[in-house]
């Protein structure tokens, strides 16, 4: 491997038990297929990119298709499978848990056992679950316990509670637009003002909000008497967020310009993207011409490790 050691925030796990029990849990709604996967594949398509770790989620549609017991055990699986990885290649790999969401008192016995017991690296939330977004009042007790575990959370997009558009499937143009959604929904309602000491990182460059940042901090405040344009700015300026997708010229201008120095970090979105998506947007990433100094570095490891303090060793 080269002298870049690149921390790959957004990078999926394919549990061999959940893609295969997938299909019959209702499948993924969105029309994605599931990709082949392997923890060597991980390994081969990272010392392709320089790579050092990836930090593994599973992607939408999670563990939604399951119902109760089954989706709290299979939460677990997919989460004890990530940890084992991680322990076998502790500085290969990340484990971002998932839990088995909208069950708030399961999902709260699980972060607590997977910080416990799994020494979880974070969590990964979709941006809503049957329809409700992460601003409702129904996340607030996991928010807090987010918040004072000062846990790193990964929001991923999911299927919107629309239908998908024949021939269009959802990760091509509903996932920006819903990533989108669940930010502005957290902003509006408080949750990125309340709770400092969590760390959120917005997939995909954060959908659209910072090319329509200023449009929503201009006309929030007229949703909402309490909220001000430079709150909203500032809400929105506390999220991190992924160059998974996103290492145009045309995205990073707007990423780089709207983003708090610091705040941006590498993905991938590997297996989901192909190799050869990651390594067109990544050698994009490094050829871009407008960095300011160190800035491609941070974005490629020195915010990881700040985030990550494992990682850092």
């Amino acid at each position: 491997m080269s002298t870049v050691q690149r921390i790959d925030v957004h990078q999926h796990v394919v549990p061999p038990d959940w893609v295969s029990a997938l299909p019959s849990h209702g499948g993924d709604p969105s029309g994605w297929k599931s990709p082949a996967w392997s923890p060597q594949s991980a390994i081969d398509f990272m010392d392709s990119l320089q790579i050092r770790t990836g930090v593994l989620s599973l992607t939408a549609p999670g563990v939604t298709g399951w119902h109760g017991k089954e989706a709290v055990d299979m939460a677990r699986r997919v989460n004890e499978y990530t940890a084992g990885l991680v322990s076998q290649h502790p500085t290969r790999f990340g484990n971002f848990v998932t839990l088995p969401l909208p069950d708030m008192e399961a999902s709260l016995e699980e972060l607590r056992y997977a910080f416990e017991h799994l020494h979880a690296d974070g969590v990964v939330l979709l941006t809503n679950y049957r329809g409700i977004y992460l601003g409702d009042a129904s996340y607030e007790p996991l928010w807090q316990a987010l918040d004072e575990l000062g846990a790193v959370v990964f929001i991923h997009p999911a299927k919107p509670p629309m239908d998908v558009i024949p021939g269009l499937p959802g990760p091509l143009v509903d996932y920006p637009m819903d990533t989108t959604r669940t930010a502005l929904h957290m902003v509006i309602n408080g949750v990125m003002g309340r709770y400092k000491r969590m760390k959120v990182i917005l997939s995909h460059a954060g959908g659209f909000v910072p090319f329509a940042s200023y449009r929503f901090a201009e006309v929030m405040p007229g949703l909402d008497p309490q909220l001000t344009k430079a709150q909203v700015l500032e809400d929105l300026k506390t999220f991190y967020f992924d160059t998974a997708l996103s290492g145009s010229d045309v995205a990073l201008k707007s990423l780089l310009a709207f983003a708090h120095p610091g705040h941006v970090l590498f993905g991938s979105d590997f297996p989901y993207a192909p190799a050869s998506v990651g390594t067109s947007f990544t050698h994009m990433l490094d050829s871009y011409p407008d960095f300011r100094d160190g800035e491609l570095d941070q974005i490629n490891q020195l915010t990881g490790r700040s985030l990550f303090p494992r990682l850092a060793k």
